[in-house]
Order: C-alpha cells, then structure tokens, then sequence
C-alpha cells in the first residue's frame, strides 16, 4: 500500500492540478495496465469512488475481464512500443447502464529515459455522436434505396457538368451506364446543343418556381443513340454556404403521354367531324333533293328544244351550253347525295387487291396516266374485306385523280396493299380479324400543314374556282366510315403525300379470316 500511496502522491503538485483541470473523464495507468489514479470528473461519470478502480486494470474495469484486451483491439501495446500517442472507438457496455460509444485517447508520459512510465487515458463520449451517425448512416441508405428504385430518372451533376449519380431509370432513360455517364460524358451532352444554359439560366430565375428551383418544364434529352426523347424536367440546385456546388434533375419520360394525348386528341376531332358532317349530311340530303327536282325539268327540255335545232343554228351551241352545265348541276347533287349518304350500302365480300385493279381500270379518262409512272406493291396474301364495291371503286378513284391532279400529271403513283392480323379491333369494328391496308402516295407538291385538320370537311378545297366543289375527300372520308374503315394522311411533304386506308378484315364464326 505504501508504494501505491507514493505514486498517488507522487505528483500531488502542478501536474496534478493539471490533470484534475481535464475536462474529459481521465485515468493514469501503469504499464501493466494497473490504474494509479482518476479526476474526479471519471469518478462523477462513472458513478463511483476511488477505491473502486484503483488497484485494478482497466481491463477488469471496464470489460470484466482477467485477461488483457487483445492485441490487435488495445492500443496500449503500441504506445509503449511507439512512444506516441495512439486513439480507438470502443463500445462500452456497464452493467446496469446504457451502452456507450467512447473515444479513448492513451497519452504516454515518458521518464528522463525516455521510456513511458505512465499513460493517461482520457474518454470522449460519443455516444449522441455515433446516433446521429447511425442516423444518417440510415437516412443515407433510404435516399439510396429511394434513388435506385425511383421510377423517375435522377441524374446529379458537379458544377462542371460531370455526372455524380445516375439512377437505373437514367440509365435506361440515356442508354448510358452509371460509369460511362461518369467518365465519358458531361450533363451538357444529355441536352440538344443551347439547351443545358437555358435550363440553367431558369433554375438561377425567380420565375420558375423560385430561385434554384425549377418546377415541372417540358425539354429534350438525348440519348446514347442519338434520339431526341421528350421529358418532363423538375431540376434544383444543390448549394453549400450560399455557393453553387451541384444541380440534379428528374426525368420523366413524356413519349407514352404524349402518345396518348394524340389519341385523345384524335378521336375528339374525329367525333367533331363525325357531327360536323352528319349535321351537314343533313342539309346536304336536303338540297339535293330540292335541286334535282328542277334540274330534271331543266335536262328533259333543254333536250328536247335541242333536238329541234339545227347544227348551224346559233341557238344550238348556246343550248348544248345549257345542257352541259345542267349535267354539271346533276354530277354535283350525285356528290351530295353520296356525301350524305342517301344510298344504301351493297356489302360484299371482296379481296382488296381485285378492288384496288378494278378501281384503277374503271377510270374512263386513262390519258391522265401518259405521264405518271403507276407502280403497284400488292400483297401476296389473301385479303378479305366487306365493303360495298362501288362504294370503294369511288373512293380509289377519287384518291388516285387527286394525286395525279398534285402531280399536274406527271411523276409517280404508288398503290400499297397490306394487312397487319395482329392488330385488335378497333370502336365500331367488332369481330375484326385484323386490318387491311390500302396506300395512295404520290410524288407531288404535298399538303400544307395549315389545311391538313381541313381535308376532309365539305366544300373545301384548295382547287381553282370551278376546278373542285370541295365534296370529295369529305365524300371518301364518309364512305369509309360508313364500311367501318378509317383514312388519315400518314405522311406529307415537298416530295409527296400519302394517304393510308384502314379497313376490317373478314372473321368468320370459328375465329379465322374467311
């Protein structure tokens, strides 16, 4: 006990008041690992008196244990062999009390040999420190998970546009990996050229949804491909001590609702225009009927005052002219009433090649073709389709004029047949096994985009005064609708127009094309 006492007592001077001035919990030990002393701040810390720990090693202490702390986990072995001091995290479990993360900082304090005659140990308490870190530790786990498995592509970028994160809906969304968007490209490239600025410049405005913010804008994205991909971009800047040091942007790819929005919009035009039409179907029905009526009086007696002239009579040519714009009269309340359909449809099972030649060879005036290469891509298979002949003799006919009228005839007449027996059937078209597919293209001066939602509506037309009554395409587009088909321009330009007939194939009863 007397020795004990001496180095207790040893340096109850300065040092010691220096070491009772720590404000971290402290102990001195001896190389043997025997504790020689505490401040009084272990003592309040740890709950206990001096004659608790004194005597004992840190060891038997803290772990409960007779044996040394291994040596790969204790830091004492190498302060003694260093001379240096050494730190570790350890977690602390007391009986009775809470377990505790600490920071143990071993100091040695060497003789005038130089060799450690004493080593204090003072203990931080990390405890609040390693929750927080667990915390975010956690914290930065979700946001990862949330990251990965977000259906939305997020892409993070540096100041200089070098990519940081990119999520697997990115990568998906840009045909690049992860690692090649980080080594081989900057965000900059994921933007048509100008467009990654003009983001930029939106985010540091306050007329986006705040500065640094950026809510909800439609832009483009390339991709690894080349291929420019409509998205719907929500993008904020990342700052650190009021200074710029990242941005990051969700993507949403818009083709699907874009392509849905077309349809939407597609089928509202198509049920405007099917009112549009029926309303002046009506009143077309009407004043054919009130025209016919006169003209038939006008065409009886004009020829029979025509057959009492003579061929040299003045009055003759004038009456012929009578006759011919009577006749003209009668070419156009025809046009009516097929607009309006007051005939009754004859349907008939036909294969739509043998209709396609039929209307072709029903052209009476075959000098419009002198100059027009006629090309014809018809389908090997067999294709069943239940339409009224005639009915689409005229609509063939008429698309075919039409082109060679955009031609001023001369240039090239495609006509295309296909069926696609995947397809399903559409509105109206129930019990379809597929669809047949008719193409008109020609090589002519195109459709302004202007009069492309105007095509088909009565009475308009593009045509000279007196050249077109503005009744045919409107005519065709009710004719096909009336064979449960559709029609649209599938393409136009400079070089061409395209129109594309879509008709129902035949089904018979046990599933299976007739």
């Amino acid at each position: 006990m007397a020795s004990r006492s001496s180095e207790l007592n040893e340096d109850n001077g300065w040092r010691g008041k220096v070491f009772e001035s720590l404000s971290l919990p402290a102990l001195i030990l001896k190389p043997n690992r025997v504790v020689i002393n505490v401040n009084k701040i272990f003592l309040k810390e740890f709950g206990i008196s001096k004659n608790e720990i004194i005597g004992h090693t840190c060891h038997e202490f803290f772990y409960q244990s007779k044996d040394p702390c291994p040596y790969e986990t204790c830091p004492l072995p190498k302060v003694l062999a260093e001379r240096e001091g050494q730190t570790i995290l350890r977690r602390v479990k007391i009986p009775g009390r809470k377990e505790k993360w600490e920071d143990r900082i071993f100091s040695p304090i060497l003789d005038d040999a130089g060799e450690v005659r004493y080593i204090i140990e003072k203990i931080r308490d990390v405890t609040h420190v390693k929750s927080l870190e667990r915390e975010l530790t956690g914290i930065k786990i979700f946001m990862e998970k949330f990251v990965e498995s977000s259906i939305s592509g997020i892409i993070a970028a540096d100041r200089r546009g070098k990519i940081l994160v990119m999520n697997p809906a990115a990568e998906e969304l840009t045909g690049y990996t992860s690692q090649e968007a980080r080594n081989k490209i900057t965000v900059q490239d994921l933007y048509p050229p100008g467009q990654a600025e003009e983001v930029m410049k939106k985010l540091r405005s306050e007329a986006f949804g705040g500065k640094g913010k950026l809510s909800c804008i439609q832009t483009i994205l390339v991709s690894a491909q080349g291929e420019e991909i409509p998205m719907e971009l929500t993008a904020a800047i990342i700052y650190e001590g009021g200074k710029e040091v990242a941005t990051m942007g969700i993507f949403n790819d818009l083709r699907g609702k874009l392509a849905q929005e077309e349809k939407i919009k597609e089928v509202l035009l198509r049920a405007a225009r099917a009112e549009k039409m029926a309303s002046l179907g009506q009143l077309a029905a009407g004043v054919a009927h009130e025209i016919n009526n006169p003209l038939t009086g006008i065409l009886l007696y004009g020829g029979l005052l025509l057959e009492d002239l003579r061929n040299d009579d003045p009055k003759f040519q004038e009456m012929q002219s009578i006759i011919e714009d009577a006749n003209q009269c009668r070419n156009i309340v025809k046009s009516l009433l097929a607009y309006s359909r007051q005939t009754s449809a004859n349907k008939e099972t036909l294969d739509i090649n043998d209709l396609v030649e039929q209307s072709l060879s029903l052209i009476r005036d075959q000098s419009l073709f002198i100059n027009i290469e006629v090309v014809k891509k018809l389908s090997d298979e067999k294709m069943l389709i239940k339409v009224d002949r005639s009915q689409l003799n005229q609509v063939i006919i008429n698309l075919v004029i039409n082109a060679v009228d955009a031609m001023e005839r001369k240039g090239t007449l495609t006509l295309r047949t296909y069926c696609d027996k995947g397809k399903k059937s559409g509105v109206g078209k129930k019990g379809a096994a597929g669809f047949a597919y008719i193409e008109v293209a020609d090589t002519g001066c195109g459709i302004p985009e202007e009069n492309l939602p105007r095509i088909f509506d009565p009475f308009f037309t593009t045509k000279d005064l007196g050249k077109g009554t503005g009744l045919g395409l409107s005519t065709v587009y009710g004719i096909i609708q009336e064979n449960s088909g559709n029609i649209w321009v599938k393409e136009t330009s400079q070089a061409g127009t395209t129109f594309i007939i879509e008709l129902p194939l035949c089904q018979g009863a046990d599933g299976h094309e007739l």
